[in-house]
């Protein structure tokens, strides 16, 4: 019987291999069982556009019915934003979306939601991974047509009517310029245009990869600038005020700017941030171990309390829903704010973002420039992963920089964290940060200072040191 290890957001496996039809299976009996535990009787189940997803979306509904649960299912692939919306409208107990987000295309995945309409909390799937420990495929209750049914349901219409009351709708009608959505092939294909529809917006959109794409055109659904090539080289030539860049499951974004310049999700997050506090909301910052400097030096200038957390939405989640949080994100790009879901939303986070340029009269670098300023920081961040050769090698590679070398590029261990994975404070406010994959053999090294030659030097020695451990 296959281990299915819960990692930051849900269960993840490549198809055909750990994610089959009979391991899905038994994933959603242990939620059906901890949905009854806890009094439940409605649920929902969603898919993006993977390879099968309808299939394995419709073995979980299967499931879910024959346990005695009121089952729900998409009629088409969605947005995991707008599943989770779907959760809440409908009053279910929770809700199952098969998504791998924005891993690469051989994956798929079964994240769980919670009733408040958001990503599960630790609790949760702590729950279901015991259960889960315990059932095998025997233990799956069997599904007979003529006895066990669901109905499909469609929350387009209610979702963007929700997006209506969270966007200054008013705003974006004076709005006379262009946008460019890339969905890379992704859940949220369609989904911005057709919002623009239902609000009679006049807004010219160009959009790239709109349609679903199990292969999700040759790249990894993640908006990085590795995998945006296309909507690069269209901003190298267009007038958009930005390219909104949305992931495999639509529930974070990262955007391109004019002259094809990346704009990360550390920057979007304080320009959201700044906004929605000038849309009247209050309440602290959350972020995670990952995210830039520039969110608490911006909520210090503030007097707004920031608090940091491991890497997983769900931490996130956790501060949302005991209530008063401004915003929370993650560097991945994924972002909640206040007023809307305890959840990551890429589409109303695009729209956020152009109401934000339109209020202010400003170009989005402008707009960040100004809060550099505000802060005293001067950001530059990247990322590189390192594909490992085995999983076992992950916590090897931890270890061993339990004792790390005493500076990089120049720059002086000044102290350690370990809250998730290993973080390197250096001197000159630079930061270095190890850490693992929960779910693919990678490990991933983040890096911050002043500089992008600073960030490209540091990354390059700490690439060395760990080539040098074999």
């Amino acid at each position: 019987m296959d281990q299915l290890v819960f990692g930051t957001d849900g269960w993840r496996d490549i198809i055909a291999d750990k994610f089959t039809f009979s391991n899905v299976a038994r994933a959603a009996q242990a939620y059906a069982e901890h949905l009854k535990a806890r009094g439940q009787s409605r649920v929902l189940v969603g898919f993006d556009t993977r390879f099968n997803g309808e299939h394995f979306a419709r073995r979980v509904a299967e499931v879910m019915a024959a346990n005695g649960l009121e089952t729900m299912l998409s009629k088409s692939y969605l947005p995991t934003p707008a599943f989770s919306f779907a959760v809440k409208h409908h009053k279910a107990g929770g809700g199952v979306m098969l998504t791998a987000s924005h891993n690469p295309p051989a994956y798929n995945g079964f994240k769980i939601k919670g009733s408040y309409g958001g990503t599960a909390t630790q609790d949760i799937y702590q729950d279901v991974s015991t259960r889960l420990e315990d059932t095998a495929l025997t233990d799956v209750a069997p599904f007979y047509p003529n006895e066990h049914s669901f109905e499909r349901f469609d929350v387009r219409k209610a979702y963007y009517a929700a997006l209506s009351k969270l966007i200054d709708v008013a705003a974006l009608h004076e709005f006379k310029g262009s946008l460019v959505h890339d969905a890379m092939g992704g859940a949220a294909a369609g989904w911005l245009s057709g919002f623009f529809k239902y609000a009679k917006l006049r807004i010219n959109l160009h959009e790239v990869h709109a349609v679903p794409n199990p292969m999700f055109f040759e790249v990894n659904p993640e908006p990085i600038p590795a995998n945006l090539a296309s909507a690069i080289a269209v901003m190298q030539d267009h007038d958009a005020v930005f390219a909104t860049a949305t992931d495999g499951d639509g529930d974070r974004l990262g955007l391109v700017l004019p002259g094809g310049e990346f704009f990360n999700s550390h920057q979007i997050f304080a320009v959201l941030l700044d906004l929605m506090s000038k849309k009247g909301y209050g309440g602290k910052v959350v972020k995670t171990f990952t995210v830039s400097r520039i969110i608490e030096r911006l909520a210090a200038a503030r007097g707004i309390e920031c608090v940091e957390t491991p890497v997983g939405f769900k931490y996130i989640v956790d501060a949302m829903l005991a209530g008063d949080v401004l915003a929370g994100g993650e560097e991945s790009g994924g972002i909640g704010v206040a007023g809307h879901l305890p959840e990551r939303d890429g589409i109303a986070n695009s729209l956020l973002m152009l109401e934000a340029v339109v209020k202010s009269g400003k170009s989005v670098a402008e707009l960040f420039a100004d809060l550099e300023k505000e802060a005293d920081w001067q950001h530059a961040f990247d990322r590189i992963d390192l594909q490992l050769s085995r999983n076992e090698l992950k916590e090897a590679v931890l270890d061993t920089l339990k004792n790390p070398p005493t500076e990089f590029a120049g720059r002086a261990l000044e102290s350690v964290e370990t809250r998730d994975g290993v973080k390197l404070n250096l001197s000159g406010h630079a930061w270095l940060l190890f850490r693992v994959s929960g779910t693919e053999p990678v490990l991933r090294i983040y890096c911050e200072a002043s500089s992008q030659d600073e960030v490209k030097a540091i990354l390059k020695q700490a690439r060395e040191f760990i080539d040098s451990l074999g």
